[in-house]
């Protein structure tokens, strides 16, 4: 064979092993670009090489910080391979997967005579005489390593590392597209966790509500065993509102439960700087909250503060079981949720103090009512007496002869004793004393009684209740039958009082039941007039509801629920 055959013979073969390694990467490609598992892909990756190169061993593994752990080998004759899916192998020495991981470049060992370390253990075991490995980056970072081993003398080709190139890129690829899907899901699972929790903020939902959902949100969204909220008080100690447990049994941290901050740990050091904190290793760690983190497994830990108007107000802690610790943006996920809980317990207190605001307001006007009742009784109303006694004495005192003056004085009498009367409803109007004296049952008794509608009433109430809610329930039925005899139509009307109490709640004082329905002509509206606006005003201000329903033609309901506790 002369050499021009010789040359000839030499391109087909090239020509050959290049098209073969062009359908091995296309095959590769296909399935990086529909998206295939990592997993699949480092096995096909594996199979297409070591077929390839026509080698003994393939594998591909990833770095992490003294070892490497396999994620896909192939064998060429199908038998088990030295390292399979999962395998953990310790860096260190010289040994191919040691010197790619030092160099971040291609490597290749021609004698395992002179290697050392865990890697050189397995290669001898194995009988490897050659091998090649190629560094497996991804965006721009060392990754991991794809090696290729052989047990024959022959030694692998000049130019496997180069042809081994184009599937570690590819492979790159395959795992850039994973970690950006990946990245993409979690920040879609993250906005739907902060959606969720942002309206129940929304709603006005009561912060206990908001601390729970929190704590399960978050520590779902972030893979963590137990997640917790707790509130800085002012003697020096925190207490737990909200808490959540991956196994859903009750953490060693409940609701409610103070201890003290102080010693190493998440709490306590967001409690001294005011900034986020982790601890990878709760063994170096101590003080109330460190041994709850104890008992409750956390390895583990990191928190993020909890602000309220700039001011430090509590924490949010994650803790995981594992001392490898959080993953690093921990924090900054965490910080989107306390947002949330910090806009939370802010409404609630602008709420309590509007709430306490609109009581003082409703007492004080309550106070001043009371005030003007007792000043015309003993003042104004007790001069009219004085002055109807000294006129009825003048007139019985008149000379026969002054009949006409008799007359006069009779009118007078009649018209201040008429005055009288209208004072006297006045003053009831205004502060109910029956009221005051009596309580609730005789003074809605009078209401009913003085309705030119006919009242069935039923007052389920024993002894008094607090004032300001007794006033209240007063007004609504005063205002609420006041409203059925001048423009309902009605022909008669129901008025039920009565105290609910939460079942197995024996601290508990209950709530105030009002209720009045008339058969009329229906169409009264919470938003016109000043009159059920005003009672609203009322009822909220105790932290209480008023509802109206008054279909046209149906009649019309007034609901009310008034706490006791005030």
């Amino acid at each position: 064979m002369d050499a021009r055959t010789g040359d000839s013979a030499q391109a087909r073969m090239e020509l050959r092993h290049y098209a073969e390694q062009q359908d091995a990467l296309r095959r590769v490609a296909t399935l990086v670009a529909a998206g295939a598992p990592p997993d699949q892909v480092f096995a096909a990756v594996a199979a297409e090489a070591g077929w390839l190169l026509d080698a003994d061993v393939t594998g591909v593994a990833r770095y992490e910080l003294d070892a490497v752990t396999s994620l896909g080998a192939w064998s060429s004759g199908g038998t088990t391979v030295p390292f399979p899916a999962g395998t953990r192998t310790s860096l260190g020495g010289q040994n191919l997967i040691t010197l790619v991981f030092r160099t971040g470049q291609p490597a290749r060992l021609s004698d395992y005579g002179n290697a050392s370390g865990a890697g050189a253990d397995v290669g001898r075991t194995w009988g490897f005489r050659s091998a090649v490995g190629v560094p497996i980056t991804v965006e721009g970072r060392l990754w991991g390593v794809m090696a290729v081993g052989s047990t024959r003398e022959k030694p692998l080709p000049s130019d496997a590392e180069a042809r081994l190139a184009g599937f570690t890129e590819l492979i790159g690829t395959a795992i850039a597209n994973a970690q950006a899907r990946t990245e993409l899901r979690h920040h879609a699972d993250e906005q739907a966790a902060l959606r969720r929790v942002a309206t129940l903020v929304a709603g006005g939902t009561s912060p206990e509500q908001v601390f729970a959902a929190v704590a399960e949100e978050a520590g779902r969204l972030l893979g963590a065993e137990f997640t917790g909220l707790s509130r800085y008080d002012a003697d020096g100690t925190a207490t737990t509102t909200g808490s959540w447990t991956s196994t859903g049994r009750p953490a060693t941290v409940a609701v409610g439960e103070r201890r003290s901050v102080g010693g190493r740990n998440v709490t306590t050091l967001v409690y001294q700087t005011g900034q986020p904190a982790r601890i990878d290793d709760y063994d170096d760690s101590w003080g109330e909250f460190s041994g709850a983190a104890h008992g409750s497994g956390v390895r583990s830990s990191a928190g993020v503060p909890i602000k309220v108007g700039g001011r430090l107000w509590g924490v949010v802690t994650v803790g995981s079981a594992c001392k490898a610790g959080m993953p690093p943006d921990t924090e900054a996920r965490l910080a989107a949720f306390t947002e949330l809980v910090g806009t939370a317990i802010a409404n609630a207190e602008a709420q309590a103090e509007l709430a306490a605001s609109r009581a003082r307001l409703v007492a004080a006007a309550d106070e001043a009512r009371r005030r003007i009742e007792r000043d015309l009784h003993d003042g104004v109303q007790q001069r009219l007496v004085d002055l109807a006694l000294q006129l009825r004495e003048a007139q019985a005192t008149a000379p026969p002869e002054a009949a006409d003056l008799v007359i006069r004085l009779d009118r007078v009498a009649a018209g201040l004793a008429a005055a009288l009367d209208e004072l006297r409803e006045t003053a009831r109007g205004i502060h109910p004393a029956v009221l005051a004296r009596g309580g609730l049952r005789p003074a809605l008794g009078v209401l009913a009684r003085r309705c030119p509608v006919p009242v069935e009433l039923r007052v389920e109430v024993t002894g008094r209740l607090p004032y300001p809610v007794e006033v209240a329930a007063y007004y609504v039925v005063s205002e609420a039958l006041a409203n059925t005899a001048k423009h309902a139509r009605a022909s008669a009307a129901t008025v039920d009082v009565g105290v609910s109490v939460a079942a197995g709640a024996a601290t508990d004082p209950g709530v105030l039941r009002v209720s009045v329905r008339d058969d009329g002509c229906g169409g009264a509206r919470l938003s016109t007039g000043s009159g059920l606006p005003g009672l609203r005003d009322r009822v909220e201000a105790l932290g209480g509801r008023l509802t109206v329903a008054s279909p046209a033609d149906a009649g019309t309901t007034l609901e009310v629920r008034i706490p006791l506790k005030t």
